[in-house]
């Protein structure tokens, strides 16, 4: 089992199995890409500038886009030679001196990102928001278990972990109420996602089929899909989310490469009905596969809820599939997210709308309870996953405060 050298690193969530990327500069320098390990970031453009690697200038962008371009061969053969780089002893003449304490860098969005789309993949939160909104009537849609539902959401506020989120102002109209009133939100929320980041591009008009997703995905992300319920509650009908959602979705400044999580491929709890065959792996037998990820959601310091990702209904390679189906194409930095992650028991939901229930049943917090988000409140979403030295690994974590509307 292969360690780290590094001061601090050896054991830790961030060891030689994780590896996540990132983009940070140094006091005065320009952004440049990073991977880290332990509370250190490498900079990888002099040591790869040093050894001559054939694609040494990725690394001195101001994203991962040029780097997750370059492919899946080269993702493997790279990831191969940073944990040589780390790992072995006779490296470290060489590295040490590109170590950087994370407390001394400043860390940015670490993607391009040109679409975005979210899902709807928790079985369990579709069915508390159905059970919510329609308590007369099924909970799902008909549609629901045929296809991975989901929404083409806003590129341009995709904001990186730390960002202050401005709360939003709309039109809100309660059921009591004749007419709609414009100011605030004030049932402001959060969403415990996981996203993922497309490496790849794919051809417009071909489809990206179930048994590809390792080709064209580079990585995963925590992401918060902030939204105003109140706002998207008025909106939505007839053609979906919009202002309630476009406002701001918040991501991980680091981007754990599908290679460390190998060890955390799971089997989805089932499907039924089958799915078409579109959306089904190619080898007989074979089930669509989920990831054993915790999340803890934290509020004000407090965790209020821990969803597991392992229940989702739908899988990462289902939603690529789908999304592509009809022959829409994606692009390298492209984003898509998983919806919700929430679980089966109460404390496992991943949004306030679920934990309070529409409002109606606050959540104990802080010595008394809550509903929605207030002015002040920060959240952080935290991710583990098992590693493949047999531990565990961290995604990186999401944070946000909210700020007053303006």
């Amino acid at each position: 089992m292969t360690t780290t050298w590094v001061p601090g690193a050896a054991g830790s969530l961030f060891d030689v199995d994780n590896l996540p990327y990132g983009v940070f500069s140094p006091a005065g320098e320009d952004p440049r890409v990073g991977v880290r390990i332990g509370d250190f970031v490498l900079d990888l453009a002099p040591v790869a500038a040093a050894e001559m690697l054939d694609v040494h200038h990725v690394f001195e962008a101001a994203s991962l886009n040029a780097l997750m371009a370059e492919g899946p061969r080269v993702r493997a053969s790279v990831r191969a030679w940073i944990v040589g780089l780390l790992g072995e002893e006779s490296q470290r003449d060489l590295v040490e001196p590109h170590l950087r304490p994370l407390a001394d860098v400043t860390l940015h969005l670490p993607v391009e990102v040109g679409d975005y789309v979210d899902f709807y993949a928790s079985l369990d939160h579709a069915s508390n928001v159905g059970r919510i909104f329609r308590p007369d009537a099924e909970a799902l849609l008909p549609n629901w278990r045929h296809l991975p539902v989901g929404y083409h959401g806003r590129a341009g506020t995709v904001v990186g972990s730390g960002t202050p989120v401005v709360r939003p102002r709309g039109q809100r109209k309660a059921p009591a109420e004749d007419a709609p009133t414009f100011g605030p939100c004030q049932r402001l929320d959060l969403e415990a996602e996981l996203g993922f980041v497309l490496g790849s591009g794919s051809t417009r008009g071909e489809p990206v089929a179930h048994d590809e997703f390792a080709s064209y995905v580079f990585g995963v992300v925590g992401l918060n899909d902030w939204s105003a319920r109140d706002i998207q509650a008025w909106e939505y009908v007839p053609l979906g989310p919009f202002l309630g959602k476009s406002f701001a979705t918040s991501i991980s400044m680091w981007v754990t490469p599908l290679e460390a999580l190998a060890a955390a491929w799971v089997d989805l709890p089932g499907q039924d009905p089958t799915p078409l065959p579109y959306l089904r792996p190619a080898a007989a037998g074979a089930t669509p596969r989920g990831l054993d990820i915790d999340v803890e959601v934290v509020l004000n310091g407090e965790v209020v809820a821990r969803p597991p990702y392992r229940t989702m209904y739908w899988s990462p390679a289902q939603m690529l599939a789908h999304l592509t189906v009809n022959g829409a194409s994606v692009r390298t930095g492209d984003l898509f997210a998983s919806g919700t992650i929430s679980g089966p028991a109460p404390g496992q939901r991943g949004s306030f709308l679920e934990l309070s229930w529409g409002g109606r049943e606050p959540f104990p917090h802080a010595g008394g309870t809550r509903t929605f988000l207030e002015d002040g409140d920060e959240v952080v979403l935290r991710y583990t996953a098992p590693g493949t030295a047999g531990g565990r690994i961290a995604l990186g974590e999401v944070t946000g405060k909210i700020l007053p509307s303006r």
